[in-house]
């Protein structure tokens, strides 16, 4: 798509940059996205003056469409980790262990991310209204796979978590935040 619009906009001797974003509502709300841009160097130094206003990182990635791309790398790398964690909260809650407690311990040590950070909490009181909605990751997680499809990279875990988000939308979650992934384990434990 952005090839496309990179296209158009040339035909009009316009530039164009695609630059789609990390951080979810509070980083927008914050002013704190990521913004992974792709495109003309010239384009994006005109640009990115204005993405500074709501980005805390804005980097140039290559290309048009490259942008794009890192956006997929993002949300691959959010959907193994997001799953990864709904697991082991929910094996700490059926293990019958202080959930909070264990998070505390863990989050010191290769386990921490920044999911685990300002998420967990929120995964175990089952609050899921704080981010980035199901629709929106099902969204891209289609993108992800059909372009994987076409440069031939395998995706197992991200196919197996999107057919996760599948079920989490089947259970009324379609603008529940991607964290919710621990009620599918809840519910079909």
């Amino acid at each position: 798509i952005a090839e496309c619009l990179s296209a158009a906009a040339a035909e009009r001797n316009q530039a164009f940059i695609d630059a789609p974003v990390s951080g979810g509502q509070q980083g927008a709300e914050n002013g704190k996205l990521t913004v992974m841009c792709g495109g003309p160097e010239s384009a994006f130094a005109k640009a990115c003056p204005v993405m500074d206003n709501y980005g805390r990182a804005v980097t140039l990635m290559g290309p048009v469409g490259s942008g794009q791309k890192t956006k997929m790398v993002n949300q691959i790398a959010i959907a193994g980790l997001v799953q990864g964690l709904s697991e082991a909260l929910h094996f700490a809650e059926q293990a019958g262990m202080d959930v909070e407690k264990v998070v505390e311990v863990i989050s010191k040590g290769a386990a921490q991310s920044w999911q685990m950070e300002n998420r967990s909490g929120t995964m175990i009181a089952g609050e899921f209204n704080h981010g980035f909605a199901v629709d929106w990751m099902r969204k891209d997680l289609g993108f992800c796979l059909d372009e994987a499809r076409k440069i031939n990279a395998s995706l197992p875990v991200t196919a197996l978590v999107d057919q996760f988000y599948a079920d989490v939308q089947s259970m009324g979650g379609n603008r529940w935040d991607t964290s919710s992934l621990i009620q599918r384990l809840r519910k079909f434990r």
